[in-house]
């Protein structure tokens, strides 16, 4: 990896999928934080990457967005591993991410 390009943040990949999550199925910030037993503040952090959240936190969302936790992570890794197609380390990550699953 260069000094030039910089690998996002996981709470920012998740925050971003969330949130196209929720809009692809039409809900509201507050359907899917009362849903997820949230405030809508920390939702609303969520999805713009300002908070790192718990596990349990990200459980509830999916829960509230009819997402599994696995659908979920894939669907940010390969997010992730679109937006760095080009790099060796997103050739190796993705290597080793097929290994694991």
């Amino acid at each position: 990896m260069t000094a030039d390009v910089r690998e996002p943040l996981w709470r920012h990949a998740l925050g971003d999928h969330l949130r196209r999550l929720r809009h692809r199925r039409g809900r509201t910030l507050h359907d899917v934080a009362r849903r997820a037993g949230v405030s809508p503040q920390y939702l609303s952090e969520m999805e713009r990457g300002v908070k790192e959240p718990s596990s349990e936190m990200i459980a509830a969302v999916a829960g509230a967005l009819e997402v599994s936790l696995v659908d979920l992570t894939l669907g940010v890794a390969g997010e992730l591993a679109a937006g760095t197609r080009g790099s060796a380390a997103a050739a190796q990550a993705r290597q080793a991410f097929a290994l694991a699953a």
